[in-house]
């Protein structure tokens, strides 16, 4: 009687884990595992890449009856799942403006429309394959779309800038004086001098500094007797030189290495010269050419 009575009230089952929590019991392992397969681990969601679940385990024991609820452990089971989305990314290297977008091929697209549209700039781009919990959407897409148009468009208007102000491929980086006011352009011809002017006259306040318009060696730091006055020279490869004329007092000498920007002299009137000013002048293989067609 003892064990009918054990029988009616308990029965074989298994204790249904889920990681190290136990969340119920179900009568048969292999049909509830089958159920978790076909219902929870399998997506009909075509982003979905694949779904978490922590490790079920199943242990034999004999319960009681009542206690067998394979609908609710199955709800517990579905709620412990997530569902992992397979992401693309397309950036240029920017984290900050890097596009998300939920299937390759819109990923293919927005990176071969970018490459046409900024074809001069031709940008980085790679496309990288990413696992999140959740979707992209629309409005995040076309936000990050814009981000990333606008880094591009900053990106092509600063190579469009570094472009202009390049000479046989030295870019100028710096203006040799930000204050001052041209005098005397490139090419006048005037009663101070028996030929056209081959450089770029800046009136500024005696003694305001002179700045190396690009990187280099200092190829001459002296006075010169054909009527540049205290004179430095500045070799930047590619037989490009500029020239830094009429200086009241010079900072550095030949064979110095020097950056864009660094302080190499300073204005005065020396030389050729009726008041103060620089005499900008760039050279091209010994042939001088407008300073205006690069800087100011």
């Amino acid at each position: 009687m003892i064990v009918s009575i054990i029988f009616i009230k308990f029965k074989p089952a298994y204790s249904v884990m889920l990681g190290e929590e136990e969340i119920g019991f179900v009568n048969n392992r292999v049909e509830f595992q089958d159920k978790i397969d076909n219902e929870v681990l399998k997506s009909s969601d075509d982003n979905v890449a694949f779904v978490a679940l922590d490790n079920v385990k199943y242990n034999f024991e004999f319960v009681d009856r009542t206690l067998i609820k394979e609908d609710e452990v199955m709800d517990k089971v579905k709620e412990s799942s997530t569902n992992i989305y397979s992401v693309y990314e397309v950036s240029d290297g920017n984290e900050e403006s890097a596009v998300y977008v939920n299937s390759l091929e819109e990923a293919t697209d927005l990176v071969n429309t970018l490459k046409e549209n900024y074809k001069n700039l031709e940008p980085d781009l790679k496309i990288t394959t990413l696992y999140l919990d959740k979707t992209v959407t629309e409005e995040s897409i076309n936000e990050a779309k814009l981000k990333i148009a606008d880094e591009l468009d900053a990106m092509l208007k600063d190579k469009e800038e570094r472009d202009k102000r390049t000479v046989n491929g030295i870019y100028l980086a710096c203006i040799p004086l930000t204050n001052g006011t041209i005098s005397s352009r490139y090419g006048s011809v005037e009663s101070i001098r028996d030929h056209v002017h081959r450089g770029l006259d800046i009136a500024a306040s005696y003694g305001t500094e002179i700045k190396a318009a690009a990187d280099g060696t200092v190829k001459f730091a002296g006075f010169n007797n054909g009527g540049y006055g205290n004179l430095v020279i500045i070799e930047h490869g590619n037989g490009v030189e500029t020239y830094y004329g009429h200086c009241s007092s010079i900072l550095v000498s030949s064979g110095t290495a020097v950056k864009a920007g660094d302080v190499i002299a300073k204005v005065g009137s020396t030389g050729n010269s009726t008041g103060n000013h620089l005499h900008f002048e760039i050279k091209v293989n010994g042939s001088s050419v407008n300073p205006q067609k690069y800087i100011y």
